[in-house]
């Protein structure tokens, strides 16, 4: 056939103008293999210097959008020109961007053309390159002023699955699956004579029914003489499994990121309820339309109530996205019992997710009066997985989460994902769990430590507080109040380094050493020295500061020593302010100590005031400030001592406590 006798090559160059696929054909007729052409820049490479300028021009055209037939010498390998009638198209790259395929004939070899069809009879500058269709691999297609096919190839007739003859002649839409929207673009293309780049076609393929391919399709006018619009040319690229491998890729990207967000998002803090909620908050709505976190009341009950509640689960946090899903089946803090023999049994009992199934989705609702959700479920959901809570080889619930209908089923890759956020959840969940256990102990053993009350005494009106840094963590700090003999009293307050049982457990032993001291009517420094004695014992790593003073109502005057502690401030009744000066001394557990004893007097009326050092320093803040909000706050030393506490509190403590904080304020009585 005269198409064989008629090399065609094909290059395709990016928007840089780099060459991204040479055939072999192109090798044939230029020498440059592949390996040599890919990557290289088309025009640099094949266009000669004295025609770089007008094959520029013709590139900036294709670029723009249209179509162009031109006739113009190539450089060989071997140096020589050759004479090259080529068509070249818009093409989209691998970024969307608009590249140029070329197909290209030897001029000496043309001999004559096939008869053009009478409707195309007077394009301007059309010398169609006789095999140009029958040897592209792209899918090519002339379409008239009517958009009707008068020309494809071999390559499109088997994209579509109907032969060659078949096409001409007929609309788009009468071969085409979804041609109706293809042909919107076409005549949008004649109408305004500008090209369209990479419009995305995706409809059933020719392997088959379901079998699905998305088709690159650039559209570009054919110019008649005037310049009139005469017809379409079109080209088709299968970017099927392309797509699919972004897709893919893309959907991993998400994975990823995902995972990455829960790391940062889930166990941000160590609540239970808290966390639970940041695991609903990861998974919904971007991996599934509702997640339902549910916990084992045994689990995270106390050891006393544990036994009663097995098999009792409590939906801790949820989420559902679906506005038709019924709030009132769905309320946090609802309790039900796991249906015996049932899915959600042999999910908790092995440890391992399950996928579920519509059948399985009633028996997980037991509860009365909930015909109403379990029909919601049935009717909406379209996929759903049961996902148990497993840290440290101990079951602490399940998370159910579903999709409904209008999306996409679970795949494989989603299971994964799910069941990795569920199992890193899970031991953010027993971190909470197990933190605030040992919590509830830090602070049942402190308070049985530290009586909160102070005694009543002559001389003196006193009041204290303690506040915990936020609702999860609970320290040394403590302060206390001691009768000595000849109506004096004995004043501490102190601040263990740590937090927890262990911190506790220290405070209790500092203070009962500090009672003991007192009734002894050891001197202040000499009780800070027995103290620091005391915490070495202890070990290396321990450490505390601490305040001993003693008041002699009748005298006035008061006895000050500091271990490493914050000064004590003294307001008197006019409100005037100020602190303790003096060195502080060495913190307790240092060695060394060699306290010196301070004296004051308080006036009747004057207060004085000892803190811990979380009421003025805070990370980002300025101690001075807080020293000076301390002073401000003592300006009304006459109000009622409670008030005057509360006030002092609330003007001076953070908004975000870093550290727990003891207040002990004492008001001199007149005499």
């Amino acid at each position: 056939m005269f198409q064989d006798l008629l090399p065609l090559a094909l290059w395709v160059a990016d928007a840089e103008g780099r060459v991204v696929r040479w055939s072999l054909a192109a090798r044939d007729l230029l020498g440059h293999t592949p390996e040599q052409m890919v990557g290289q820049d088309a025009n640099r490479v094949l266009v000669p210097e004295e025609s770089r300028e007008p094959a520029d021009r013709l590139t900036r055209k294709v670029r723009s959008g249209a179509a162009v037939v031109a006739r113009l010498p190539v450089r060989h390998r071997d140096g020589t020109l050759v004479e090259l009638e080529m068509w070249h198209c818009p093409v989209a790259d691998a970024r969307g961007r608009t590249g140029v395929l070329t197909m290209a004939a030897e001029t000496a070899s043309v001999g004559r053309l096939r008869a053009a069809p009478a409707a195309l009879e007077g394009l301007k500058g059309l010398e169609v390159l006789e095999g140009l269709f029958a040897q592209s691999p792209t899918g090519l297609a002339l379409l008239g002023s009517d958009l009707r096919f008068l020309r494809v190839n071999e390559a499109l007739a088997r994209m579509d699955g109907v032969p060659v003859a078949e096409h001409v002649g007929r609309r788009v839409r009468e071969v085409v699956p979804g041609g109706g929207a293809l042909e919107s673009v076409m005549r949008e293309v004649l109408d305004r004579g500008e090209a369209v780049v990479d419009r995305r076609h995706t409809a059933a393929g020719s392997a088959g029914p379901g079998q699905q391919r998305t088709w690159s399709c650039s559209y570009a006018p054919l110019l008649g003489d005037g310049g009139r619009r005469v017809g379409v040319i079109a080209s088709l690229i299968d970017v099927t499994e392309g797509q699919r491998a972004h897709r893919e890729a893309e959907q991993a990207r998400r994975r990823l990121a995902l995972l990455a967000e829960a790391g940062t998002q889930m166990g941000s803090t160590l609540d239970l309820t808290q966390t639970a909620q940041e695991v609903v908050r990861v998974l919904v709505p971007r991996l599934a339309d509702s997640a339902d976190v549910q916990l084992l009341e045994e689990a995270v009950a106390p050891d006393e109530t544990a036994a009663s509640a097995h098999g009792v689960v409590r939906r801790t946090a949820a989420a559902f996205t679906d506005p038709a899903a019924p709030a009132d089946g769905l309320a946090v803090g609802m309790t039900f019992q796991v249906p015996p023999g049932s899915v959600y049994e042999q999910v908790i009992g092995a440890g391992r997710p399950m996928k579920l199934y519509l059948t399985d989705i009633g028996p997980l609702i037991p509860a009365p009066g909930a015909d109403r959700l379990r029909d919601y479920l049935r009717a909406r959901v379209g996929s759903a997985r049961l996902v148990p809570l497993v840290a440290r080889g101990t079951v602490l619930g399940a998370v159910v989460v579903t999709r409904t209908r209008d999306r996409e089923p679970f795949d494989d890759q989603d299971a994964l994902l799910i069941d990795e956020l569920v199992a890193r959840a899970a031991l953010n969940i027993d971190n909470a769990r197990m933190y605030g256990r040992e919590r509830d102990a830090a602070l049942t053993l402190q308070r049985s430590l530290m009586n909160p009350s102070l005694p009543t005494v002559s001389g003196l009106e006193l009041t204290g507080r303690y506040l915990p840094a936020g609702d999860h963590e609970v320290g040394g700090d403590w302060f206390d109040a001691v009768a000595l003999s000849g109506d004096r009293i004995a004043l501490v307050i102190g601040d263990v380094m740590g937090h927890g049982i262990h911190a506790a457990a220290v405070m209790g032993q500092l203070r009962t050493a500090v009672r003991t001291l007192a009734r002894r009517d050891t001197p202040p420094d000499q009780v800070l020295r027995f103290l620091d004695a005391a915490v070495a014992d202890l070990g290396d790593n321990e450490m505390a500061t601490c305040l001993y003073a003693v008041h002699d109502p009748l005298t006035g005057r008061c006895l000050i020593s500091r271990a490493g502690h914050p000064p004590p401030v003294v307001a008197d009744e006019r409100g005037a302010v100020a602190f303790l000066d003096g060195p502080a001394g060495p913190p307790l557990g240092v060695g060394g100590q060699d306290c010196e004893i301070q004296q004051v007097f308080l006036p009747p009326h004057s207060l004085l005031a000892a803190y811990t050092d979380g009421l003025i320093e805070t990370r980002g803040t300025d101690l001075d400030e807080g020293m000076r909000r301390l002073a401000q706050a003592l300006r009304h030393p006459g109000h009622p001592l409670e008030q005057v506490c509360d006030e002092l509190l609330a003007q001076v403590m953070p908004e975000v406590a870093d550290d727990d904080v003891a207040v002990l304020l004492a008001r001199a009585l007149p005499r």
